[in-house]
């Protein structure tokens, strides 16, 4: 029998995050038990296994250690799933600690502090101490490998959609054109485009944005709405409760983003064939097949992306096809299934 601890920071919205609840909702072996971790945020409303979770503290990292460090022991865990660099360093301490044998099994899925600023420390925490490194696209793998991080820790998991809830729509008729974008208000999301964009199509009547989701970045996309005079054309709709009903509500979803690894909000537009019009950036071109899954903006341009949202605007049956094409690709290479299946297997 084998026990496993789920860590992440906190239950906020975001990738990770989302990440961190799929796993703990569906992670099922007969031979294994799950315990999982975190501040508690909005999300946790969504772990399931609730007399299973540890709540941390927000800031109180000494209390945290100490309290992982006695729940590790007591419950005599055998591997640690890390999801952020702060809880892979909980985790080497923890070991050490504790002098338990443990697998420490970390799944990157930011750009981190550390990697920017201190690469070849970077390089030998991963490479001391952690047992298996899960990198959430090809591109990522890749930056690891070129950061010197040993090949034979990192394979390569895809994140993973529930295709059962996020069912594929047909096109409905609206009254009006909806381009949405859901993400943190956070400045690597790059909302100032989104309303550079929304700029370019002010004329355009019928075509609307609305932008789902908080952070640290709201006050400054408040003033450029206001700033722009775009309060008809740009609606701020606060954190998506219902990710899936947002998406389906939309006509076409974009990302904008400065930088990214492989954003599961991607996967979840094209598994609902809302089509997606994004940057080229990380990996997203492994899900994002230009003019087949969706379209693929070559750089930070808002005349580009106005001119492709255009297109779409006019073209109803491009805009289905690539849907179509999109689901089909999110069922046969990014399920939720494949995801839980291959994350098993690192741990055993």
């Amino acid at each position: 029998m084998n026990n496993v601890l789920l860590l992440t920071d906190k239950l906020i919205t975001g990738g990770a995050e989302m990440y961190f609840c799929k796993l703990e909702n569906h992670l099922k072996d007969e031979n294994m038990t799950f315990y999982s971790a975190a501040a508690t945020g909005e999300l946790y409303n969504q772990i399931h296994n609730k007399h299973q979770f540890i709540p941390l503290s927000l800031k109180n990292h000494f209390a945290n250690l100490k309290t992982l460090s006695k729940e590790v022991y007591q419950k005599e865990i055998d591997v640690i799933h890390a999801n952020s660099l702060r809880m892979l360093l909980y985790s080497i301490a923890i070991k050490k600690i504790t002098r338990r044998k443990i697998k420490l099994v970390y799944t990157k899925h930011n750009v981190t502090i550390l990697e920017k600023r201190m690469p070849l420390l970077f390089k030998k925490v991963l490479n001391q101490n952690v047992d298996q490194i899960i990198a959430v696209s090809n591109f990522e793998k890749e930056n690891l490998l070129q950061f010197g991080v040993r090949k034979e820790l990192i394979r390569t998991i895809y994140n993973g959609v529930d295709v059962e809830h996020f069912s594929f729509q047909q096109l409905q008729p609206k009254e009006t054109f909806n381009v949405g974008i859901l993400a943190r208000l956070s400045k690597e999301k790059n909302h100032e485009l989104f309303i550079k964009i929304a700029n370019e199509l002010k004329d355009v009547p019928n075509v609307m944005f609305y932008i789902a989701g908080d952070g640290p970045e709201r006050e400054i996309v408040e003033k450029m709405i206001k700033d722009l005079k775009l309060h008809h054309k740009v609606k701020l709709l606060g954190i998506a409760s219902n990710p899936y009903e947002f998406i389906c509500n939309m006509d076409l979803l974009l990302l904008t983003s400065l930088r990214e690894v492989f954003p599961m909000v991607v996967l979840e537009a094209m598994a609902t064939g809302t089509p997606i019009v994004s940057v080229d950036v990380g990996g997203i071109k492994e899900a994002v097949v230009d003019h087949e899954t969706g379209v693929l903006i070559s750089h930070h341009s808002e005349k580009e992306f106005a001119e492709k949202i255009r297109i779409l605007h006019d073209d109803k049956s491009l805009r289905q096809r690539l849907g179509s094409k999109a689901r089909q690709k999110v069922e046969k290479s990014f399920s939720l299934t494949n995801m839980i299946h291959s994350t098993l297997e690192t741990y055993h």
